[in-house]
């Protein structure tokens, strides 16, 4: 079943701190070879994140007051955080709604608990259509007799009939549940005592999503 962002990210996570120059900042960045890092205060939550775009906009740049400048002046905020308990699609979403990179991850008292990077949420679209195809058939329809199932690129089409009392808009949105899944074409019917009914209103078809 759909996996969560707990699943794939990096709990070992390089962070600054409010006082954090930007010359530790860049040498961090460097050091680590990543393009950002979150920023958190004494108790460990995150308040904020500095990325290799707020480092450019303000290069060689320093105070009013002629100070080098700190994480608490580079960063952005507030953080765009996210839940170990998420499901992965779903964080892959926040990233590119919000255009970035890379996601602390927190829990309930928004303290750090680790990070997710593109890289990471991404890698659940990797699977291949023969993996999709058996999650689908065997934990999302149980196996139903008289459906298949077939997936190109991550498109999935379910043909064929469910036997009666079958709850067919829920088989589709289970099915858009799946890890991997980017779009659904719903060719099945559903059989009752005055003969076979279907395909379900509902989105169909490559890119829609559930509702």
């Amino acid at each position: 079943m759909a996996r969560i962002v707990g699943e794939v990210m990096t709990q070992d996570v390089v962070e600054a701190h409010r006082d954090t120059s930007l010359k530790e900042v860049v040498r961090l960045l460097d050091r680590h070879r990543i393009s950002g890092v979150p920023v958190v205060d004494a108790d460990d939550k995150v308040v904020g994140v500095i990325s290799e775009t707020d480092l450019i906009r303000r290069q060689a740049a320093r105070s009013p007051d002629g100070r080098a400048l700190t994480a608490q002046e580079l960063m952005s905020s507030p953080a765009v955080t996210v839940h170990p308990e998420q499901r992965i699609a779903d964080a892959a979403r926040v990233m590119e709604r919000h255009g970035v990179e890379r996601l602390p991850v927190v829990d309930e008292e928004d303290r750090l608990i680790g990070i997710a990077t593109r890289r990471d949420l991404l890698r659940i679209f990797l699977r291949t259509d023969d993996e999709i195809t058996r999650e689908v058939r065997d934990d999302v329809l149980g196996g139903a007799r008289g459906v298949t199932v077939s997936v190109r690129d991550g498109v999935v089409t379910l043909a064929g009939s469910l036997a009666a009392g079958a709850d067919l808009p829920l088989a589709i949105r289970l099915t858009y549940r799946v890890d991997g899944v980017l779009g659904v074409v719903n060719r099945l019917t559903v059989h009752t005592s005055s003969g076979p009914i279907g395909p379900a209103k509902g989105p169909t078809g490559p890119g829609t999503g559930p509702g």
